[in-house]
């Protein structure tokens, strides 16, 4: 029983680290981002050359474009209307998917939105210098986790909002169905 115990208390905590995380990188974008605003305009057309790292090359070497998706991302910072769209969506998604885990409501709607913006955030810098795993990586593949095990279950609001709605909703935008003490030990 102890260890079951230590268990849900990880998982809640880790749900909580990670929500924050990402709130304050919302938060970040829009208050600390000066009078003109948030923009990923800068993100999008410069840093998407990406690197191949080692055993490739030890250096970047200068004018290569190593990332097979920089056009698509270069497209987007000049394109107007999916700028602001672009500039909506990161920092008051971000802030979003930090609420929902935090509170561990909706908690796997939140963590796909979550996973699927770090994926992006992932292919979009394409920085190998270090190796293929960076923080982006790190970010889906950890909060993609927190929704797969339904991570809301665990001293979240999931366990007691989710309840009252259907077994497809709960599913699929909750944290499913909260599993016995005894069949996660």
């Amino acid at each position: 029983m102890y260890i079951t115990g230590r268990y849900l208390s990880f998982v809640g905590l880790a749900r909580i680290v990670v929500g924050v995380i990402f709130l304050w990188a919302g938060l970040e974008k829009i208050l600390g981002s000066g009078p003109d605003g948030f923009t990923a305009a800068g993100f999008l057309k410069f840093g998407t050359n990406g690197t191949l790292g080692w055993p490739f090359f030890e250096s970047d070497p200068a004018g290569h474009v190593f990332n097979p998706t920089a056009s698509f991302w270069q497209g987007l910072a000049t394109n107007d209307g999916a700028m602001t769209i672009i500039n909506f969506l990161v920092p008051y998604g971000q802030i979003g998917i930090g609420v929902s885990l935090i509170l561990g409501l909706f908690t796997r709607f939140g963590a796909a939105m979550g996973a699927l913006m770090m994926m992006f955030f992932f292919f979009a810098a394409w920085d190998f210098r270090y190796g293929i795993v960076n923080q982006h990586l790190t970010y889906a593949v950890v909060t993609f986790g927190l929704g797969v095990i339904g991570a809301g279950n665990y001293y979240g609001m999931d366990a007691s909002v989710g309840q009252s709605v259907s077994p497809g909703l709960r599913r699929w935008f909750f944290s499913g169905e909260r599993k016995s003490p005894e069949a996660i030990a």
